[in-house]
């Protein structure tokens, strides 16, 4: 792991880092408390599709974690996204932009592999963070992420028992995506489930049925009114005391 960048604002420091995975450069973010030493919880955020590690979003609840919590926290670009995007991948992003989102064939196929490599990414990203004193490997870990963020995040968490909980979301059977219910089953870790009464791209009743799929014996669902990309704000209050139940807090 490579850093490359650091920046403090209110007692949040944020460093870009880069590490090669199968022969791939993948970009991240690691945000920790300023002057932070020892082990602590460590949330890994997974970005939405056609956005990228610092949305935000992600940007926002990063430094809520580390301000509120003392946590560690990181993210990375999916392949496709952020700086690993090509010419062909922004047209590809515009077209899906252009057309709500609607899933194709090419789409899920282009899907699931990149889900496929971003599980190893993960990993070797996990593996690298242990190692340092700020993150360590004696704290919990959490994973958070919605829409892409789920459809990725679902086979990582299902394939990674040193995550603990997880916060998935806007996801659903009905996507084409009936293989993830096999990653589903096997995930055992509490987690939250957030989803939109008027998601255009599923309906409450899919979302639901991917819900009961966890194994998880502790879940909850949260649904709100709105469409795909309206999860309220006040949600992130929810996120946050979902992981300090979890996952307790740390000292800076």
């Amino acid at each position: 792991m490579e850093f490359i960048e650091e920046m403090t604002e209110r007692g949040v420091t944020e460093r870009r880092f880069q590490l090669e995975v199968d022969g791939e450069t993948v970009p991240g973010i690691l945000w920790t408390p300023e002057d932070a030493r020892g082990a602590r919880p460590l949330v890994l955020q997974g970005h939405g599709g056609t956005q990228h590690k610092r949305v935000p979003n992600i940007l926002s609840l990063s430094r809520r974690l580390v301000r509120h919590n003392g946590y560690a926290v990181a993210a990375i670009d999916a392949p496709g996204h952020g700086e690993r995007m090509t010419d062909e991948d922004r047209a590809h992003n515009e077209a899906i932009r252009r057309d709500g989102g609607a899933m194709t064939d090419e789409r899920r196929k282009q899907l699931a592999e990149r889900g496929r490599r971003v599980t190893g990414e993960w990993k070797t990203t996990l593996d690298a963070l242990q190692k340092l004193d700020e993150v360590g490997n004696a704290g919990p870990i959490g994973y958070w992420g919605v829409s892409m963020g789920s459809a990725f995040g679902i086979p990582f968490v299902a394939a990674e028992p040193r995550v603990t909980c997880a916060i998935f979301g806007l996801a659903a059977l009905s996507m084409g995506r009936r293989a993830i219910a096999d990653h589903a089953e096997k995930i055992e870790v509490p987690l939250l489930f957030m989803n939109q009464l008027n998601d255009e791209l599923m309906t409450p009743e899919s979302a639901l049925e991917l819900f009961k799929a966890f194994g998880s014996k502790e879940k909850t669902m949260h649904i709100n009114p709105g469409p795909h990309m309206g999860i309220p704000r006040f949600e992130v209050e929810q996120y946050e005391l979902f992981y300090a139940r979890h996952m307790g807090t740390a000292e800076p």
